[in-house]
């Protein structure tokens, strides 16, 4: 009798954590489509963030990295925002743009991490996603930091991350180390005169 009960509070606990773990994947994914259906709809809005200088930076990055499914071009609006203060504040207000950047990129591939997080099945039977998984097993925070410093892909790494259960803290270091040590150069260099880059970064 003691047996039976026991079996039947283990199968209800597991249906429960079942339960549990289809609602957190669906709530996910339902805030993953709505910030990119947003960013989508309002994105001329978004861009002109920038007239808000460093925090306009900070929101644009924090908005469109936290987007999954779109790609978003980050990267040129932080350089023309660069190429704009240059002349009032010197290679310090492209800096700041790098470096909020940067911190708000970091915050934002939280949405890719709790994807994968939350369940693998959106994009396990991808062969890109295979390899990112793998390197991100193998070799762990090297292969999160590098893949950060590319501008591309970087949302199948988080979601990688979030299925190998990286330690979250770790992630957003890594993803702000990284993102910050991309934009800052590539923000420094357009303001410095190097707009020729801006074309291959869209």
């Amino acid at each position: 009798m003691g047996k039976i009960i026991s079996n039947e509070k283990q199968a209800g606990v597991e249906k429960g954590e079942r339960l549990k773990k289809r609602l957190t994947l669906l709530l996910t994914l339902l805030l993953v489509i709505a910030i990119t259906v947003g960013i989508f709809l309002f994105r001329g809005k978004v861009a002109e963030l920038g007239s808000y200088g460093y925090l306009g930076a900070f929101l644009i990055s924090l908005t469109f990295n936290a987007a999954v499914i779109l790609a978003a071009p980050v990267l040129p609006i932080l350089c023309a925002m660069g190429v704009i203060l240059y002349p009032i504040t010197g290679p310090v207000g492209p800096i700041i743009v790098g470096l909020a950047g940067g911190a708000g990129a970091g915050i934002g591939e939280i949405t890719g991490y709790m994807v994968g997080y939350s369940g693998r099945g959106i994009v396990e039977r991808s062969k890109m996603y295979n390899r990112m998984e793998g390197w991100v097993r193998r070799w762990g925070v090297l292969a999160i930091f590098i893949l950060s410093v590319v501008p591309f892909f970087f949302d199948l790494v988080g979601i990688a991350a979030g299925v190998l259960r990286f330690p979250l803290w770790k992630f957003i270091l890594l993803c702000w180390l990284g993102r910050t040590l991309l934009y800052v150069v590539f923000v420094v260099l357009a303001a410095l005169g190097w707009e020729a880059v801006l074309p291959y970064l869209s």
